[in-house]
């Protein structure tokens, strides 16, 4: 097993080491929340776009259709049976009307799917939960030799000031 830079876990790495490591996971990890959110919004607009789809079929259906499946209704409700003519075109007006509603129905369902899609808000509260758990983390207690302490074997750096 070896830590995301390919060292082994558990051996001794340098601060430097233990920071690039670190700044690649938040890197990969805010990477992967983007494409998070992005999948998500992808779904949500898809969704909406079926339920406009299913609008406007329900539109096309009862505009297109109704004169030409009403008249063919009618007449065959007539051929089947002997009642009066006006009845026949009634009865094929409401089935067409009810065809309608049933699209109308689809198109409803699946704009609110679209609407109650929580996808980047459920993305950006996991952002702030990383976030959080991230500023409750304490560095790990580093012992101190009594080298360390006093400052003994460290010799001064001059720092420029440009």
């Amino acid at each position: 097993m070896s830590a995301p830079d390919g060292s082994p876990v558990g051996a001794d790495r340098s601060i430097g080491q233990l920071f690039a490591s670190a700044t690649a996971e938040m890197s990969a990890l805010v990477h992967d929340e983007i494409a998070l959110a992005k999948a998500q919004l992808k779904r949500d607009v898809k969704r909406g776009a079926v339920g406009g789809g299913a609008f406007s079929a329900a539109g096309a259906v009862l505009i297109f259709s109704l004169p030409m499946l009403s008249f063919a209704l009618a007449y065959g409700i007539r051929t089947w049976s002997d009642w009066n003519l006006a009845v026949c075109f009634l009865l094929s007006f409401a089935a067409n009307v009810l065809v309608a509603g049933v699209l109308a129905l689809i198109g409803v369902v699946f704009a609110k799917k679209a609407k109650k899609g929580k996808g980047p808000q459920k993305t950006a509260a996991s952002v702030k939960e990383s976030a959080a758990v991230l500023q409750n983390a304490k560095p790990h207690p580093r012992h101190l030799t009594p080298a360390d302490r006093f400052g003994e074997g460290v010799e001064a750096v001059a720092r420029s000031s440009s």
